[in-house]
């Protein structure tokens, strides 16, 4: 018995190796609607014999029940695993499935085609290195085509298979074929995509899936799998890129061990190698590696390591350590390509999150520069981007962080952007290059500071931030504050919603966007009256609960009063001293917030003054009260 078992054991050792050593091709399926991505990986998985005997039957029930393809077996049911994608008959979310044949391993994402779900889209490609676009023959190439094909090509991905599907349909034309192929193949020389393999196919029949289609004798080309055994995987980019390594956590499980662990990102180190740690710039040496079995001399891209340093240096989360020879740039400025991929617009001036490897960081878009049609390419002028639409900006960081460009570095250049106020993911993006502005600008040291300022004031500055409806008594209340402070001796100074809008924001109108600017800008004056040692009195509705935050963040911990001036809005429209609710309900003024525009209330205001059971007098009293108490 243990004779056979030792023959066993022989016998499987080389295969073992052998299905350990296989190359990993990881590609994406994409295209439009129904032009049949599901189908062709459900052939993939089946032909490949990779599906269990219960697979294979529940595949049979589903056929019957819920498949599109009469008495024969609905592939896309192997891939359409959500219940609604059944029922609607489209992917929605990104399905991923693993296959092997007896040349390589496989991990196929498949995107939705649906214009809602391109966000989807963009998750599966992120990490591919092949994209097969399909293309329905009855139909030729539709906006999606493009679409998803520029983004293809923003994401680094260079390999695309063209999948002319459903030929079956269309008699097994050549004609169509070569047409489809000559119309695809302008349009991806303008997008940089050159290199391209186009394939006539019938997933649901089989036709150049595995073997070659006698339907198609004049079709010399490889078959779907074939190609995908066989095409050239380059060494990867990263493994020769200089070394990079995000550190994700700082590991110290007792006082006599400190390591950084992290994926490595690029290239690779050795023990004795010289390194930088950014954006700090502090220098060491490398005193060990820890991988999966234990020490190492060395490691290389893609590998989860510990390294010890030589030194004791500060490194934290977020940090990147590269050789000391071969540095990253630090910037907190960029231009960068963004997909967005939430119904709420992006606004430049608004304040986001953006994490690039393990770091996060505060984030808002300078300027859109333009608009990419991707129908057309052409660049068109801008002022936000709505859900899945891609566009060029120049990013403003609340701070610098080490990078690369997206080109060189898909883990050290791209980047996503999360809501502040929700966590929700509403972007991602391509990091460019650092503007040259942001290497000319720097900090100047000033010996007359913030402290400086107060102490000859014999004050504590503060910023006392006013919100509310138009009407709810903002100004009236910050008017009286300024009044009583100013008896007091304190120095004060009061910013003016419709008084600043008469100089500094003159330019600015009242679309969302440029509300958002609005207070941006007028933020960024409170804090340098801030700096001067002023108490400083701001009195905007400031609709929007993300800019106020931003605000407060700009003024810095303790140093911010939100209060929430609140009045019912028909009782701020009865009082209307303005007459500005009058025009709005005619239609005379577009976007008033109440009316046609939203307004977002504190909710956890520092103060909270209800104008119908207060009196300004009393408000105000109530404001310096809190204010000489801080």
């Amino acid at each position: 018995m243990n004779a056979i078992s030792e023959q066993l054991s022989d016998d499987l050792k080389p295969y073992l190796e052998q299905q350990q050593n296989k190359q990993l091709l990881r590609f994406i399926t994409c295209g439009s609607v129904d032009d049949g991505k599901s189908t062709l990986i459900g052939r993939l998985l089946y032909e490949s014999k990779v599906l269990f005997e219960d697979q294979l039957g529940q595949l049979e029930a589903d056929s019957k029940k819920l498949g599109t393809q009469g008495d024969e077996l609905d592939f896309a049911l192997l891939v359409d695993g959500l219940a609604a994608e059944r029922e609607q008959g489209i992917t929605i979310d990104v399905a991923y499935r693993f296959f092997a044949t007896d040349k390589r391993k496989f991990i196929v994402a498949d995107t939705p085609g649906h214009e809602q779900y391109t966000r989807n889209m963009v998750t599966g490609a992120s990490t591919a290195d092949l994209a097969v676009i399909l293309i329905d023959a009855r139909q030729g190439m539709l906006v999606q085509t493009r679409r998803h094909s520029y983004l293809v090509s923003l994401l680094g991905i260079r390999k695309v298979v063209l999948a002319v599907n459903k030929l079956d349909l269309m008699n097994y034309s050549q004609e169509v074929f070569e047409r489809i192929e000559a119309d695809y193949r302008a349009f991806a020389e303008q997008i940089g995509l050159t290199d391209i393999q186009c394939i006539p196919l019938s997933a649901l029949r089989g036709d150049n899936m595995l073997e070659a289609s006698p339907n198609t004798p004049w079709y010399k080309g490889p078959t779907l799998l074939q190609y995908l055994e066989n095409v050239p995987l380059q060494a990867s980019q990263q493994s020769q890129a200089a070394f990079r390594l995000p550190v994700q956590w700082v590991n110290r499980p007792n006082l006599d061990f400190r390591g950084y662990s992290g994926n490595i990102a690029a290239g690779n180190i050795r023990v004795g190698e010289r390194i930088r740690v950014l954006p700090s710039g502090q220098q060491s040496v490398v005193t060990g590696i820890l991988g999966a079995g234990g020490e190492q001399a060395q490691a290389v891209c893609g590998q989860a390591v510990t390294l010890t340093l030589e030194d004791e240096i500060d490194i934290s989360r977020g940090d990147l350590i590269a050789l000391a020879d071969a540095p990253p740039m630090v910037a907190d400025q960029f231009e960068a390509t963004l997909v967005w991929m939430d119904e709420e617009a992006m606004l430049p001036g608004r304040p986001y999150l953006m994490k690039i490897g393990s770091r996060t960081v505060g984030m808002s878009c300078a300027n859109l520069k333009y608009r990419v049609d991707v129908n057309t390419l052409e660049h068109l002028a801008a002022r936000t981007l709505d859900l899945n639409e891609i566009g060029v900006c120049n990013l403003n960081l609340d701070r610098s962080i080490a990078f690369d460009a997206y080109a060189d570095n898909r883990d050290t250049g791209g980047f996503i952007i999360i809501d502040r106020l929700n966590n929700r993911t509403v972007g991602a993006g391509m990091l460019h290059f650092a503007l040259r502005r942001a290497q000319n600008v720097h900090w100047q040291a000033i010996d007359v500071n913030r402290q400086a300022h107060a102490e000859l004031k014999g004050q504590t500055p503060r910023v006392l931030w006013f919100t509310g409806l138009s009407g709810a008594g903002k100004s009236t209340i910050a008017n009286l504050v300024e009044r009583k402070l100013h008896t007091l001796g304190r120095h004060t100074y009061l910013l003016d919603g419709d008084n600043v809008r008469h100089g500094l924001n003159r330019d600015l109108g009242f679309t969302e966007a440029d509300r958002v600017e609005n207070i941006r800008r007028v933020a960024e004056v409170a804090k340098l009256m801030l700096d001067a040692g002023l108490i400083t009195l701001v009195s905007f509705i400031s609709p929007f609960r993300a800019e106020r935050d931003m605000a407060r963040n700009l003024a810095g911990e303790g140093n911010f009063l939100e209060i929430y001036i609140d009045a019912p809005l028909e009782v701020a429209e009865q009082r209307d001293p303005k007459g500005l609710y009058q025009k709005a309900r005619r239609g005379e003024l577009k976007n008033f917030t109440g009316i046609d525009s939203p307004y977002e209330p504190p909710v956890a205001p520092d103060i909270h003054i209800d104008t119908q059971r207060e009196s300004p007098e009393t408000a105000a009293e109530r404001i310096v009260e809190r204010l000489l108490r801080m």
